[in-house]
């Protein structure tokens, strides 16, 4: 990999006939030590986020000693990079063969479950282990996120008594998981899914040993501006702190995309335009999986020396598959000049983007490069740009 200083630089310099992917290490770094130093409990990175191995390392360099897994595969690539981090498998229906492996193999002692049946399962692989954390998942509302993640997974709440007794019986630590669902844009969540964790408490009567509030800590993009993560931060304090738990039980949470979408972007280059239409040379089978399928719009800039001081107007992107699916209507904000052999940046992509990469129609990967200025837009910095690149009207 090399390193830049700017996206433009690199643009002008290399001329790339594939997508490039920039990666900013000291975003991932700045982002894990706010949660470490500010998250009133344990911070543990959600790896399908982003599996980038490097990602993975500076993370645990900076502080995560906790990993969310949710495969075998993913248990296997930390315990690789970061031997000394504790893994926690925390998919909810697993297959057996996986749970083994993860126990014996791995050093995995933290499980999740949402069933009677995922408990027997975890039982009879660990060979009736007694150093078990076992994380039952309540199912919460997603109402304030902008992705639904409560079909799914979890108990239904009147289903929790039963099994919180049954796994409070198998378990050395009993713990308590929810999922609000991706990007939370309040607060709020998380407060009503710890009112539905304090009701399970209270009906089962089982000492608790661990609340883990999940992911769902949002990051910033066009027309999703949320609050200040030390709002949320102070909201899941308060709620854990009024929970009949004891005063030795820990708080937990499991951040993805707040640890690691402002780690990378991507450069595109138009191949050709028609109207407001832009062929770009990456899309929904690339790293713009959410824009094509769940309309997420993510902040673009125009990379061009001399800047263009034409008004910007609403583009559409089409990807370089043969597929109508590889589409995103955005809108995303260009100078309406922009036009076939101009580089666009498209920023935010480090959570959900190059994770979702495929083969398909022989477009893969492209070179990756480091490079050192700030993210698009960012929860971190002490006085972020509120309004992103791409929202900006030239007049």
């Amino acid at each position: 990999m090399h390193t830049h200083h700017s996206a433009l630089g690199l643009a002008t310099a290399l001329r790339p006939a594939q997508p490039v992917t920039l990666i900013r290490p000291h975003a991932a770094v700045r982002a894990a030590r706010f949660f470490v130093e500010k998250f009133p409990g344990k911070s543990l990175y959600a790896v399908k986020a982003n599996p980038s191995p490097d990602l993975i390392r500076l993370l645990s360099e900076s502080g995560i000693t906790h990993f969310d897994t949710a495969s075998l595969n993913e248990v296997r690539l930390v315990r690789e990079i970061a031997p000394d981090a504790t893994l926690c498998f925390m998919h909810p229906i697993k297959a057996e063969e996986a749970i083994a492996e993860a126990y014996f193999e791995h050093g995995v002692r933290i499980f999740s479950l949402d069933s009677l049946e995922e408990l027997d399962k975890i039982v009879r692989a660990t060979k009736g282990a007694t150093d078990l954390t076992l994380c039952v998942r309540i199912r919460v509302s997603s109402e304030h996120s902008k992705l639904s993640l409560a079909a799914k997974f979890g108990a239904d709440p009147a289903e929790m008594k039963q099994l919180l007794i049954a796994t409070r019986q198998i378990a050395d630590a009993l713990g308590i998981c929810f999922h609000v669902g991706s990007q939370a844009m309040s607060p709020k969540a998380y407060v009503d899914a710890m009112e539905r964790v304090r009701a399970a408490i209270v009906e089962s009567a089982v000492t608790v040993d661990v609340v883990d509030v999940g992911g769902g800590f949002p990051s910033i993009y066009p027309g999703m501006e949320p609050p200040a993560l030390e709002r949320y931060f102070d909201a899941i304090h308060r709620s854990f702190e009024d929970l009949p738990v004891s005063y030795s039980s820990e708080l937990w949470c499991e951040p993805g995309r707040a640890l690691s979408a402002e780690y990378s972007s991507l450069i595109v280059r138009v191949e050709r335009r028609r109207g407001n239409e832009l062929y770009i040379n990456d899309g929904a089978y690339g790293a713009l999986y959410d824009a094509a399928h769940v309309g997420w719009r993510f902040p673009v800039q125009l990379l061009r020396e001399p800047q263009s001081d034409v008004r910007d107007m609403a583009f559409s992107f089409y990807g370089p598959t043969c597929d109508d699916a590889d589409h995103m209507a955005g809108p995303f904000l260009l100078p309406a000049d922009t036009a076939a052999g101009d580089y666009i940046e498209i920023g935010m992509l480090g959570a959900y983007g190059c994770a979702m990469r495929t083969g398909f129609n022989g477009f893969g990967n492209g070179d990756t490069h480091v490079w050192t200025d700030e993210p698009m837009a960012s929860l971190y910095m002490e006085e972020t740009e509120a309004t992103l690149s791409s929202n900006v009207v030239k007049l």
